[in-house]
């Protein structure tokens, strides 16, 4: 039996037709989408839950040997004794350059009581993270890691990521991605209160 051709339109009328309905679909999944996200624009709410919950965890603190920016040798082991932030970012990373005025903020605050943030740089040349620290005026310590120590020891390449150490050096918080003020004032203070 011989098979019909279609004339040359008519495929052109089904082709846009499926292109059409596929358009449609995925437009209608985005809407369903952002009409699932807690505090969106539809309601005018925002979300009361700080989306960047660390995970607990408790392990030791690897031992990490650095150096910082004016090439004197530096040790995690150094601030036994202290609750530490440790974060691991990179100037060229948009969600690090994010956070740092967050971190700032929160070390100016609570540095008094102990708290220690290490920055720990992954990879770029100490010049630019020179400049860097100086354009966001930055007051806590920033180490040069160019081959990537940290995020090995760490056995995490996200950035950023922050690790929260205790006085007895357990890591006993991670984030992965910016902090926010919120999630530090919520996990960080009532230890820092604590040991007051």
């Amino acid at each position: 039996m011989p098979i019909k051709k279609r004339k040359s339109g008519q495929a052109t009328k089904y082709g846009i037709l499926a292109m059409v309905l596929v358009g449609g679909g995925l437009v209608a999944i985005g809407i369903a989408a952002l009409l699932l996200l807690p505090g969106n624009a539809s309601t005018g709410s925002e979300t009361t839950v700080d989306a960047n919950r660390p995970a607990k965890v408790n392990f030791p603190a690897p031992d990490l040997n650095l150096h910082d920016l004016h090439g004197q040798p530096v040790s995690l082991a150094d601030h036994l004794g202290q609750v530490v932030l440790v974060n691991n970012w990179a100037t060229w990373c948009p969600p690090c350059r994010q956070e740092m005025p967050i971190l700032e903020a929160y070390f100016r605050d609570h540095n008094h009581q102990g708290f220690m943030i290490v920055a720990i740089e992954a990879g770029d040349a100490v010049e630019t993270v020179s400049e860097f620290i100086s354009q966001h005026e930055m007051s806590f310590p920033v180490w040069v890691d160019p081959s990537s120590s940290a995020l090995n020891k760490f056995r995490n390449n996200y950035l950023p990521s922050s690790y929260l150490i205790n006085e007895d050096g357990q890591v006993i918080m991670v984030w992965s991605g910016a902090v926010t003020r919120a999630s530090l004032e919520q996990n960080i203070t009532p230890l820092l209160l604590e040991g007051a």
